[in-house]
């Protein structure tokens, strides 16, 4: 689910890893560095982001955009987890 969060963000703005812990911590979600840092490297070998480093608030920092393969999967993945908590959540 934290790999769909980070698609779902990168699809929309550019994202940087401090954020995006600090965006999974308003969720209740502890995530450090050292395990973010990782799977969006891992994202990025998959052809699922890009990045770049960019100036951000005076500081330079590598931020990560979601590529075309990252948005099709996200589509597809958003299907299945409606499906999924349709299911889920049915009386």
């Amino acid at each position: 689910m934290i790999r769909l969060h980070i698609l779902h963000h990168a699809s929309k703005e550019p994202i940087f890893g401090f954020w995006f812990i600090e965006e999974l911590g308003r969720h209740g979600y502890r995530l450090s560095p050292g395990t973010l840092y990782p799977q969006l490297h891992e994202m990025e070998r998959r052809g699922y982001l890009r990045s770049e480093k960019k100036e951000w608030e005076g500081r330079i920092r590598r931020v990560y955009k979601a590529t075309k393969t990252g948005r099709t999967l996200l589509q597809a993945a958003k299907g299945r987890v409606r499906e999924l908590f349709g299911e889920l959540f049915e009386e």
